[in-house]
């Protein structure tokens, strides 16, 4: 294996590591499994600790509610009792249940959408979280989601929940479901209330709180993709997937998203934004049907005089690139939500080339109509087609590098010293020089490729348009394909095999020893070849372990892609004929004109000087003893 190749290999040894590391569970999930009778424990305290928490932001209710029993002329004491009753809004895309009880969004199903039994998918329900918004009165706090609000305005899309102290002074709240849209608007005004709220007080607080539901079938691979978001004015960023978090955000919060894989409940502010933000994420039982306990707490601006309302907004939907997107359509600056970012695409560089290119190109096909097994196919033909050039550029490197090694051979038996090696290395130089060949010149290709394929490597895991479709014996290709499963979790490798992993590895074997094969005359000689093709065997294996737990589609497609380059190889094999390369690199060699010693020969060059004349002292101090 010439030197080229070695360099390659190593590179790509050292970005499949990395990306192994980055993927592999975290040191918490790896003994949360392997303890998990104690760490059982553990959780359950986790739990009634985050129950007393709640209970602590909702304690002055409960003390609102005993006084208001003994006092009848409390603030709404008229609304402590009552019986819960939903009202539910719909347009195309949701129904939205709004309940009288705190007049909160208590349910959300999404019409377009299937859950894991094929029914329209409940992204949440009233078991599942809470809302409760909290008032300065001169008596105390109000805490909205004890009392029962009256609704007095209802159409099929919107409903005003009215708040009643008496006759004259009340706060409403008001749901709007826009035609065709995922987006709500609420908003929250105080009507005659200006005597009864604390006229110094400017804000409202707002507890949101919501466990996530295991919407997919994989609870691993789910948990990864699902956290706690949030936006302020400069910045995006997210709570820990692998563990639990905390986190205080010193500055005003644009929106708060409850994520999980494809879906999001996204609580939305206006321009000023929330302020005083703590944010916690707790994680959930693998077998408690949700993947995390998210709590979000904030304050909102709010007039007490009722002169201007408190305008919010809810996202509940789908994580879709575009339909995302779409909310920012002629806006700039700050105006921006920039929800897309809920959709991850990966570093910058690779962000940018799943925006500009991954995406539209899905789309793009997607629109034909066709499966969604065979958009990946023609995905893989397509980017195997753009990136032929640099894939022909690096065979021919390798292929120059091999109808020369018989001159190099000829160099290892004119300096088999290790003395000679500077010597060596210099005329072997010069030889590549003469023929216009450089020892980077496959590497180079190789590497300009991976980009795209980790680019890849981000989006199909976040491709809501591959959640529950078929191909195949693979019945949804946002998850894993499993052949075989077993009860117990293995480190790594989890309770099942995939069958397109497998394949995709068993595919890069054939790979790997294609082109051992091809370059055995190369590597013929050279004592680090035994570990090297070692290494180069099991980086394949290794493939099994990472992506073993990774949607099918993803595993489906890098099958695609070694197959497709096993016959682009074949091809490119049977039509370069190396005779031909090398009376083509005699020909420049006779033709071209003597060309500029390169810093790197100068560099040689003075290296075996110095080399030289401190092996002659050598000599000469050795001749005087």
């Amino acid at each position: 294996m010439d030197k080229n190749t070695k360099i390659g290999l190593a590179l790509m040894v050292a970005v499949l590591f990395a990306f192994s590391f980055l993927s592999r569970p975290s040191q918490e999930e790896i003994e949360a499994r392997l303890r998990a009778d104690s760490l059982a424990a553990v959780q359950q305290q986790r739990t009634e600790a985050l129950a007393a928490e709640d209970s602590l932001r909702l304690a002055e209710a409960t003390l609102h509610q005993q006084v208001g029993k003994a006092d009848t002329t409390a603030l709404f004491y008229s609304a402590l009792e009552g019986k819960e009753e939903n009202i539910v809004l719909e347009n195309s895309r949701m129904a939205l249940t709004v309940s009288n009880r705190g007049a909160r969004v208590s349910k959300v199903v999404l019409k377009d959408y299937k859950d894991q039994e094929k029914n329209p998918l409940t992204l949440f329900d009233s078991s599942d979280g809470l809302t409760n918004f909290e008032l300065n009165t001169p008596q105390g706090v109000v805490a909205t989601a004890i009392y029962y609000f009256r609704p007095v305005q209802v159409t099929d899309s919107s409903v005003v929940m009215r708040l009643n102290a008496d006759a004259d002074s009340y706060i409403d709240f008001c749901y709007t479901l826009p035609k065709d849209d995922y987006m709500v608007d609420f908003s929250m005004r105080a009507v005659g209330m200006t005597a009864l709220l604390s006229p110094t007080s400017d804000h409202v607080s707002i507890l949101w709180k919501q466990k996530l539901r295991q919407l997919e079938r994989g609870y691993t691979y789910e948990n990864r993709y699902s956290n706690l978001s949030y936006k302020t004015a400069d910045d995006y960023d997210y709570l820990s997937e692998t563990q639990n978090e905390d986190t205080e955000v010193s500055e005003n919060v644009r929106w708060v998203a409850f994520k999980n894989q494809f879906f999001s409940s996204v609580l939305i502010a206006d321009k000023s934004g929330f302020s005083a933000t703590r944010l916690t994420s707790r994680m959930e039982d693998e077998n408690s049907g949700h993947l995390k306990n998210l709590t979000a707490d904030l304050q909102a601006p709010f007039d007490p005089t009722g002169a201007q309302a408190t305008h919010l907004r809810y996202y509940f939907g789908p994580n879709h690139y575009k339909t995302l997107r779409a909310y920012d359509k002629n806006l700039s600056g700050s105006d921006k939500l920039e929800l897309d970012r809920l959709v991850y695409l990966g570093w910058v560089l690779f962000r940018w080339i799943n925006k500009y290119f991954t995406i539209n190109l899905f789309d793009w096909l997607s629109r034909l109509g066709l499966g969604m097994g065979i958009v990946l196919l023609l995905m893989t033909v397509i980017v195997k087609g753009l990136v032929y050039p640099l894939t022909y550029k690096s065979y021919m490197s390798s292929v120059r590098m091999r109808v020369l090694k018989p001159q190099i051979d000829a160099l290892n038996e004119k300096y088999p010293r290790k003395e000679d090696a500077m010597k060596k290395q210099q005329e072997m130089m010069s030889i590549y020089s003469k023929y216009g060949v450089s020892p980077m010149g496959g590497c180079l290709p190789m590497l300009l490729q991976m980009p795209i394929w980790i680019a890849l490597f981000m989006f199909v895991p976040t491709a809501i348009e591959l959640r529950q479709q078929s191909f195949l014996w693979a019945d949804d290709l946002s998850t894993y394909d499993d052949i075989i499963s077993w009860g117990v979790h293995i480190p790594f490798l989890g309770n099942h095999l995939s069958l397109f992993c497998l394949l995709m590895t068993v595919t890069n074997l054939l790979y790997t020893k294609y082109n051992l094969d091809q370059q055995k005359d190369t590597m013929a000689g050279q004592q680090q070849m035994p570990a090297m093709k070692w290494m180069m065997y099991l980086m394949p294996v290794i493939f099994i372990f990472v992506l073993n737990d990774y949607a099918s589609g993803l595993n489906y497609y890098y099958f695609l892609s070694s197959v497709t380059s096993i016959v682009i190889m074949l091809i490119l094999r049977r039509v370069i004929k190396d005779e031909k390369v090398l009376a083509q690199l005699k020909e420049y060699a006779a033709t071209a004109k003597p060309s500029k010693k390169s810093n790197l020969m100068a560099r040689l060059e003075e290296m075996q000087r110095q080399q030289e004349e401190l092996q002659r002292r050598r000599q000469d101090i050795g001749k005087k003893r």
